[in-house]
């Protein structure tokens, strides 16, 4: 296994450090040692001896479990950008008490009976335990998951339902996608969430380029030059189309998880996707289309854009920070160049065609011979805005 779970980079952690730090549950080794978590260690051992007696028919022990672990331990050290410090029994131990964790829950999720007289879960307590497990430091590779899932359960029948197949039904909430397939390679459960948001065919490395421009109008003055805004057909985060002057985006969703999720996104397609940035090109549009509180409630006028934070200046807020620090915003996809081009272009006709009707009625009516006499106040007027044309074509668009 290559590597695929990273340390978010300082560059982007300084700027909001909690929304990369688990707040309920450590998983994996990065967060381990974290003492504020220490009391959810009760929970996962609970949850083992409960997972433990669904396998007991199984004749399936913790040492089965623990050597399957060891026999994968270089793959699953290797899958961690950090060098891990924690010995073999120690880092095995990790392992299988957050592995157990996870199946134990997921089998819970999907309904699966067990065997416990502890108390549920309250609401509050599951929805962290949730955000926690999308955080890209908070992972474990998908694959030594799978590997315990099969070793418990397959072909028991009432697990038939493949671990992937729970993985999705248990994050879909997410995704807002009904998407069952199992073609893509997952990492881990991050990486996961970032594949239900693109199409397939986004898949493949995008040809990108450094681009031309580097400026596009916002929402309101797109909208005042003609721009259609609507909302795609396609809940695909990558899917963006323009045509004969209609944007058509997918909705997005801003709360206090999405937030989290998406600056994870970030830091994850920075340190493992830098050439198949799809997100980030995304949160790129959305930051020049949103410069103002108008902006935003255009957007969510419009369906674009789903606001369940505090007020429009959250979200306007939220947009402006997202890519802060992200290096890989110097490349875009030429997709989106393509995109930038054209409504530039749409804005720029929008302010042309008054601009030349007002030059051309200037000459037509006081230049248009010469024996008819000119005011001195039009010929300012002419000097003056063949003067703002000039400097409006010559200096870049901040």
């Amino acid at each position: 296994m290559d590597c695929c779970i990273y340390k978010v980079p300082d560059r982007l952690r300084k700027l909001k450090k909690e929304d990369y730090t688990p707040k309920v549950i450590s998983i994996g080794p990065f967060h381990h040692y974290n003492g504020k978590l220490k009391n959810m260690e009760k929970l996962k051992f609970r949850y083992l001896k409960c997972f433990l007696k669904r396998v007991e028919g199984r004749q399936i022990s913790v040492e089965d479990l623990v050597n399957t672990i060891m026999s994968h331990e270089e793959s699953v050290r290797r899958c961690y950008a950090e060098t891990i410090q924690y010995d073999s029994d120690d880092f095995v131990k990790i392992i299988l008490v957050d592995a157990i964790f996870i199946l134990e829950l997921f089998c819970r999720f999907n309904g699966l009976a067990c065997e416990d007289t502890g108390p549920s879960l309250e609401l509050w307590l599951e929805v962290g335990i949730r955000e926690d497990l999308s955080l890209l430091e908070n992972q474990l590779p998908f694959f030594i998951l799978e590997v315990l899932f099969d070793k418990a359960f397959a072909p028991l029948p009432n697990y038939s339902q493949s671990f992937r197949a729970m993985t999705i039904d248990y994050f879909d909430f997410v995704s807002h996608r009904g998407m069952q397939s199992s073609v893509f390679q997952i990492n881990h459960f991050l990486d996961l969430l970032r594949t239900l948001w693109l199409p397939f065919e986004m898949f493949p490395a995008r040809p990108v380029s450094v681009p031309s421009v580097n400026h596009v109008p916002s929402a309101t003055q797109l909208h005042m030059s003609g721009l259609v805004f609507k909302v795609g057909s396609s809940s695909s985060i990558g899917v963006i189309e323009y045509t004969d002057g209609e944007l058509r985006m997918p909705a997005i969703y801003f709360d206090k998880f999405t937030v989290r999720l998406y600056r994870n996104l970030l830091a994850l397609e920075q340190c493992h996707y830098p050439d198949k940035a799809y997100v980030t090109d995304y949160f790129i549009l959305l930051g020049f289309l949103i410069n103002t509180t108008e902006d935003v409630n255009l957007l969510v006028q419009k369906g674009i854009l789903v606001n369940k934070l505090r007020n429009s200046d959250d979200a306007r807020d939220l947009v402006n920070s997202l890519v802060v620090n992200v290096v890989c915003a110097d490349s875009i996809s030429c997709d989106y160049e393509k995109i930038y081009n054209e409504l530039n272009a749409l804005y720029d006709k929008s302010w042309k065609i008054p601009w030349d009707s007002w030059m051309e009625t200037l000459r037509r009516e006081y230049f248009n011979t010469p024996w008819r006499p000119a005011p001195t106040f039009a010929a300012i007027i002419l000097l003056v805005l063949t003067l703002l044309q000039t400097v409006y074509t010559v200096l870049p668009k901040k």
